[in-house]
């Protein structure tokens, strides 16, 4: 089994980027691109998610990882409530709000069993070796 090296390789970061980028396009084919206050507050969470993969992968230990994996499970709420917003306010249609939630859903179980992972292994992250 390889070792991963960079956050980029991780699938949920991988994951995490589609999504974020998914969230841009909504603006970009939709009126959101109107409702500036709601695109910026989706934008930054959903960039969240990835962003806390990232920095907590770049601290080389896992508990630090674990806590940031914790922030980044917080923003796919977030960035699903959100979505409901999005939804409420007709930007986007129930069937493409649930293709989005689905995919939010999944990158939070995701995230959330990394995390598990990392709390519950003998590995401290290469920080202490």
């Amino acid at each position: 089994m390889s070792s991963i090296t960079k956050f980029e390789d991780l699938e949920i970061w991988k994951l995490a980027r589609e999504l974020c980028q998914e969230i841009y396009l909504l603006r970009e084919k939709t009126n959101l691109k109107n409702d500036y206050r709601l695109y910026d507050q989706l934008n930054g969470s959903s960039g969240s998610i990835m962003d806390n993969i990232a920095e907590g992968f770049e601290r080389n230990g896992n508990k630090e990882f674990a806590q940031f994996l914790s922030i980044a499970k917080a923003s796919c709420g977030e960035t699903r409530s959100q979505l409901y917003r999005v939804l409420d306010r007709n930007y986007i249609s129930k069937k493409e709000f649930d293709l989005q939630y689905e995919k939010l859903q999944m990158l939070s179980k995701q995230i959330g069993g990394f995390r598990n992972y990392l709390q519950n292994s003998d590995l401290k992250g290469s920080k202490f070796k």
